[in-house]
C-alpha cells in the first residue's frame, strides 16, 4: 500500500509487519482507514482514508465516525512505542474540524520531531505528567484540506502513575 506523502524516514521489514498488523486489528479495520506507512524508529505514520460504500454517510460523503476512527490510535500507539516502558500514554481528548465533505482518497500524516520529544521529556521530569496538544489533517493528493484533527495526549513518569493509581 503506496503513500502520497512524502518522507525521509525509512520503513524496513519489521515496519511493514508492524503496519500489516496494524491494518489487521479488528477495530482499526473497521474504521476504513489503513497504515500505509510506520518509520522504523515509530516518528512518522502514514495514513490513507477511501471514500468507498464502507465509509460513506447518509450524505454521500465520508462518515465522521470513520475519520475520527482511522486517526484515533496513531499518536498514542507512537508515543508508547517511543518512549518506552518508563512512560505512561493515554488519549485525553480530541477534537475535529470538518472543512469540506471527503468523497475521494485522503492521506494524513503523523510526524513526532525530537524537538517535541525533548519537550516531552523534559516537561516529564519536571511535573512528573503533561498534556500534549498533537495535531494533524486529512488531505488528498493534491493538497486540499479537508479535516484538521487536534489530540490531547496525557504522559506520565510510569513510577508517579502507579503511584497515583494505588492511592
Amino acid at each position: 500500500m503506496k503513500t502520497k506523502l512524502k518522507t525521509q524516514h525509512k520503513q524496513g521489514a519489521i515496519a511493514i509487519i508492524r503496519k500489516t498488523v496494524f491494518n489487521l486489528f479488528p477495530s482499526y479495520r473497521g474504521s476504513g482507514g489503513r497504515v500505509c506507512f510506520i518509520s522504523d524508529n515509530w516518528k512518522e505514520v502514514h495514513i490513507k482514508l477511501r471514500y468507498s460504500w464502507k465509509t460513506r454517510n447518509y450524505v454521500g460523503s465520508v462518515f465522521g465516525g470513520s475519520i475520527y476512527a482511522a486517526l484515533d490510535p496513531i499518536y498514542m500507539t507512537q508515543l508508547i512505542c517511543i518512549l518506552g516502558k518508563n512512560y505512561v500514554v493515554w488519549d485525553k481528548d480530541a477534537s475535529v474540524k470538518f472543512i469540506k465533505p471527503i468523497k475521494n482518497t485522503v492521506y494524513a500524516r503523523f510526524l513526532i520531531t525530537d524537538e517535541l520529544l525533548h519537550e516531552i521529556k523534559e516537561t516529564i521530569e519536571k511535573n512528573q505528567k503533561g498534556n500534549f496538544v498533537l495535531s494533524t489533517q486529512f488531505e488528498d493528493a493534491n493538497g486540499t484540506v479537508f479535516a484538521l484533527v487536534e489530540k490531547t495526549i496525557y504522559i506520565a513518569d510510569k513510577e508517579f502513575y502507579s503511584k497515583r493509581q494505588a492511592k
